[in-house]
């Protein structure tokens, strides 16, 4: 970042002089607020259409000669498969709710980023070529032509969402703005226009099953290598099944939480976890991948790279699935996976067999995530901890936009961390559960080219850490996103120093009392655990 904490924070709210149905955008000028295209060999891989090496920054996007009739048809197509877009081009009255929800445009004072404005940048379109008022008053009614320079403010403005959802939570109609940022890039996509922090993840996951591109021995190396830094910290010796046919359950977890700090730490906290309670249980080396970033590509991508987890259940021949800590892995599952994956009728309703807890929540995908396992455990009293253990950490909870909004798991990462912790504090009731702020990095944007513009989305969030912080004094914020464990890290470092971020089960993982554990003198981070300093 080129820009200190200070200069970004002078923003300006002013309405622009030009007027709104201008979309000429000087990308060169806005580097570091936009993020790299799609690399030719990722859309090859992935089959998208008009593969090449370009920049936003040129002239010449190098588009099909066509390009006009196939965003029609492609607009066409998905008014015909999907009723939520026509009723959300349509019922818009502009009432402004939730120009001051977004975190973008708190960030950067762009009008643009307004979710009102950012949708009429696509209903602009709608009105001129698929409304009748539209087609006859043209720019009276709202309608704009489609040229050039509204396909590239597109790019700009849809890859400057993170479909976090929170202006939804104010519409007083109920319109997604995620749900046209998703159809809008859609419509990018068949340009061959996206960005490569979701088509490379998205091909990776396509090739090996993870979006790190990691293949299956790497994978078992390096769970084999976070089993022995966890029998050096704590005594115990774990040896995960993996790919073991007839286990009840098969968990999935986010491929960073294996292979990147700090979500290593969460991982660490999952084995422990599975290992004190004897889960009958496999990991895959081939569903090695939870997350799935066909969400921010197109739905045919979501789809496919979906089915993995579908397929590897029914190969190891699990009763039900057990999901880690990711974000858009649970909002894909919660809305999406049943009705493109599914019926799940292969898999038993999941019980725990531990509590013999029925979760019904879980009756359609027959996948359940990891925080209400983990709360139904702690409720029946099943897991024998030591909260002190955690007491050099002051902790504060950051509701990930997807499991809060998209889910509503908003009660049991709380319960979690109330009971393997001492020191919790809330961050302002505004900027929490169904309103929580996002990270500035979802939805394919937590690249670094991106880094002036994921510090200005992640500062209405930064500036709720740094409330906590500076009352009291907490220095750990806790989620259960492995995007917001990649993202949030550089943020808080930019906007609250002497913060840092955590996974819940990471927390769980430390307060664990093991049968057969040495003395336990440091947390998985291997730091000294408080009062153990010597």
């Amino acid at each position: 970042m080129k820009k200190t904490p200070e200069e970004l924070l002078q923003i300006q709210y002013p309405p622009p002089k030009t007027d709104w149905m201008d979309p000429t955008i000087d990308f060169e000028a806005r580097r570091g607020t936009w993020s790299y295209p799609g690399a030719a060999k990722n859309l090859e891989y992935l089959g998208f259409p008009n593969p090449r090496e370009w920049s936003p920054a040129d002239e010449d996007w190098k588009l099909p000669d066509n390009w006009k009739e196939i965003i029609h048809e492609g607009f066409l197509d998905l008014l015909g498969r999907f009723r939520s877009i026509k009723i959300f081009m349509d019922c818009c009255v502009r009432c402004g709710a939730c120009a001051d929800k977004c975190h973008f445009f708190i960030g950067s004072g762009d009008p643009k980023n307004m979710p009102v404005l950012r949708a009429e940048l696509l209903r602009s379109f709608y009105r001129k070529d698929f409304t009748t008022v539209g087609k006859i008053l043209g720019k009276i009614a709202g309608g704009r032509e489609l040229t050039i320079d509204v396909i590239k403010e597109w790019y700009y403005y849809f890859y400057q969402c993170t479909e976090c959802r929170r202006c939804s939570v104010f519409c007083p109609y109920g319109i997604d703005t995620a749900e046209i940022t998703a159809m809008a890039r859609e419509l990018l996509n068949l340009l061959g226009i996206n960005i490569n922090w979701a088509a490379e993840p998205a091909a990776n996951c396509q090739r090996t099953g993870n979006h790190m591109g990691i293949p299956p021995h790497t994978f078992k190396d390096n769970v084999e290598f976070l089993c022995e830094e966890l029998e050096e910290i704590t005594g115990v010796h774990i040896d995960p099944p993996i790919n073991k046919k007839g286990a009840d359950v098969l968990f999935i977890v986010p491929s960073a939480d294996y292979f990147a700090d700090p979500g290593i730490y969460t991982f660490m906290g999952y084995l422990l976890l599975l290992e004190h309670i004897g889960l009958n249980y496999t990991l895959s080396t081939y569903a090695s991948e939870g997350g799935n970033f066909g969400l921010f590509l197109s739905h045919d991508t979501m789809k496919r790279l979906n089915y993995k987890m579908y397929a590897e259940a029914k190969r190891l021949g699990v009763k039900w699935i057990l999901g880690g800590e990711c974000g858009h892995m649970w909002r894909v599952v919660h809305q999406y996976m049943d009705t493109m994956n599914g019926p799940a009728d292969f898999l038993e309703i999941p019980r725990s067999p531990i509590t013999g807890t029925v979760f019904e929540n879980a009756v359609s995908t027959k996948m359940v995530h990891i925080c209400e396992f983990t709360a139904d455990l702690i409720h029946h009293g099943k897991l024998k901890l030591d909260p002190t253990r955690n007491d050099g950490w002051k902790v504060t909870f950051h509701d990930s936009c997807n499991p809060a909004r998209g889910l509503g798991l908003l009660e049991e990462p709380r319960y979690i961390l109330k009971n393997v912790i001492n020191k919790f504090f809330e961050m302002p009731e505004n900027t929490i559960r169904e309103q929580t702020f996002c990270c500035g990095g979802g939805a394919g944007l937590g690249n670094d080219e991106n880094m002036e513009m994921r510090m200005r989305g992640g500062l209405p969030r930064a500036n709720a850490v740094k409330y906590v912080h500076e009352k009291h004094d907490v220095n750990i914020l806790s989620c259960i996103c492995a995007i917001d464990r990649a993202v949030l890290p550089a943020l808080v470092e930019y906007w609250v120093p002497g913060v840092e971020v955590s996974g819940i089960h990471e927390m769980v993982g430390n307060a664990l009392v093991m049968d057969g554990e040495k003395e336990r003198t440091t947390n998985l981070r291997d730091e000294p655990l408080s009062g153990k300093e010597e």
